[in-house]
């Protein structure tokens, strides 16, 4: 029996060691990488199939994805848009207080509602107020990612990890975390936090400077050009997608200038003699281009002719958010310019690295940003996009007070009947979220595409690690090596160690991931030490 239970520790530590390397390699999704784990857990025999997938039913589970509906509704009133206008105003007149605001705002909105929403919401107002500026962007998106991060440990549904923490708690028999009994602690991280960015840490962000052109920011001066189709040229009378020159030259056809007119090309477009292209090209390939005899260079003073078009063509940017399903595709995987009408990316900013050559085999990552050329009907077409941010000031929605007033009422009536335990918040929140969709205040469709389904089914893999590590006793064993090694010092010091073991973990492996393995812990070291388990996993949480 003892052979057994250790040969199961050891699978299960084993197991979860994998998880973290593949957390840290990183060439699969988090949400991935939880599944994995999960099913492996299973295999193995560690857990039973209804053990395994009762992550999926877990009110933690539940909680979260009725917190994304409900961000959804108040987004869609417009109601926030106006924060927007007061940030924008406050960053032309002094750095410091739009550093302020900024923190404010997105920490107090981030206590309420999905931090990835606030980020998303604000962040286009940010940039651009950086850009008028002529802040380097960094120096307001770090306070801004840093706001809403702190703002979301001051509630209970301010992130996935404080529902899930509490979820956990709940499991073990003891009272789920209360609405606002995170928030003591929660507001002084988050009035901590904004002292130390406004007096020292404003200093170490960096100071890379903004420009107000896209152009000059991506380098594309020596990527763009417009050439002529001549009249003897093999390419008049074909169509682009038949043409092997511009393939096999990785030059791609943003758009076509016709008689004063501006087109934008689809694959089966056929070319013209006097045709003006507009290229993305490196200059060897344009070289080549121009000494096959078929395209001459236009020169600067011709370029006129693209301001009288009828196309009204614009320069946006657009990222890819956390739970897109462009993440791990190519643009050619995914045929992208055919399916936004003809918008065509420029260049792709991954990392710290700007790629210019070879766009359609480039694959994208979770915080890419593409350069895009697009028509106002394609830009429209991105924003209701869920798998791209478009990073370009939003026109602010009118706001109509008999939708924006009701359903204001709603998200605040589930808070309330949780913070007074009249209702469990996965039941309140549920209940919120079906009276928006039933009263038309949210679309099914609207509702359904809120949800950030990679958070969901990442949680409900991670909640089988926590459970394995219970099962197989790993947890106990755990929780008495961290005891014999500081439980003399009293629970001051073991709160402090729980705290920078998940402070630690939580940079190699995601939020909820590091949660899950260290909250039964803590309540084992509670339980062994005869003391309250609460401040120990408040201590995981806001680590």
């Amino acid at each position: 029996m003892f052979f057994t239970e250790s040969f199961d520790i050891i699978i299960t530590l084993g197991i979860i060691a994998m998880a973290i390397f593949l957390f840290i390699q990183e060439r699969l999704s988090i949400d991935t990488v939880a599944i994995l784990v999960m099913v492996t857990f299973m295999v193995t025999g560690i857990l039973t199939p209804e053990e395994g997938f009762a992550g999926f039913n877990n009110s933690a589970t539940i909680t979260v994805g009725s917190m994304f509906v409900l961000s959804a509704a108040i987004f869609k009133t417009g109601i926030l848009d106006g924060v927007s206008t007061l940030l924008a105003r406050a960053g032309r007149t002094n750095y410091f207080i739009c550093l302020l605001l900024i923190m404010l705002f997105s920490g107090t909105l981030s206590a309420f509602i999905n931090d990835t929403a606030v980020v998303a919401m604000l962040m286009p107002v940010v940039i651009k107020v950086a850009r008028d500026t002529n802040i380097s962007p960094g120096k307001l998106l770090m306070p801004l990612s840093f706001g809403a991060l702190l703002g979301g440990v001051c509630t209970l549904v301010g992130t996935s990890t404080n529902i899930l923490v509490s979820g956990i708690a709940e499991k073990h028999g003891l009272q789920p975390f209360g609405m606002f009994e995170m928030s003591p602690a929660g507001v002084f991280f988050l009035i901590a936090g904004i002292v130390y960015i406004l007096v020292a840490g404003h200093w170490l962000m960096p100071n890379r400077k903004a420009t107000g052109n896209l152009k000059e920011v991506y380098d594309m001066q020596n990527f763009i050009a417009e050439v002529r189709v001549m009249a003897n040229s093999q390419l008049a009378g074909k169509m682009l997608n038949s043409s092997s020159l511009l393939r096999e030259s990785d030059i791609e056809v943003l758009v076509v200038m016709r008689d004063k007119r501006t087109m934008v090309p689809y694959p089966s477009f056929v070319l013209e003699a006097g045709d003006i292209l507009q290229i993305r090209s490196n200059i060897e390939h344009l070289k080549k281009l121009v000494s096959s005899k078929d395209l001459e260079i236009v020169k600067s003073d011709e370029q006129e002719v693209e301001e009288k078009g009828e196309a009204q063509l614009s320069l946006v940017e657009a990222m890819l958010p956390p739970d897109s399903r462009f993440s791990g595709q190519t643009l050619r995987k995914l045929r992208f310019r055919q399916a936004f009408n003809g918008a065509a990316v420029l260049a792709i900013r991954s990392r710290n690295e700007v790629v210019h050559e070879q766009l359609g085999n480039v694959r994208l990552k979770t915080g890419d940003v593409l350069l895009l050329q697009v028509t106002n009907d394609q830009l429209d077409l991105l924003r209701n996009n869920n798998n791209l941010m478009v990073l370009s000031e939003q026109e602010h929605r009118k706001v109509r007070p008999v939708v924006a007033i009701p359903t204001l009422l709603i998200v605040a009536s589930a808070i309330v009947l949780a913070a007074m335990h009249i209702l469990p918040i996965v039941l309140s929140a549920s209940l919120a979220a079906l009276v928006l969709i039933v009263f038309g205040f949210l679309k099914p469709e609207e509702a359904y595409n809120s949800i950030q389904w990679k958070v969901i089914f990442m949680l409900a893999g991670v909640l089988s690690m926590g459970m394995a590590l219970e099962k197989t006793g790993a947890a106990q064993l755990l929780g008495e090596q961290l005891i014999a090694v500081a439980g003399d010092y009293g629970p001051r010091v073991m709160v402090s160690v729980l705290f920078f073991i998940t402070f630690m973990a939580t940079n190699v492996m995601s939020n909820n991931a590091s949660a899950a393995l260290l909250a039964p812990i803590a309540i084992v070291i509670g339980s062994q030490m005869g003391i309250d388990p609460r401040p120990l996993l408040m201590s995981v949480t806001f680590a």
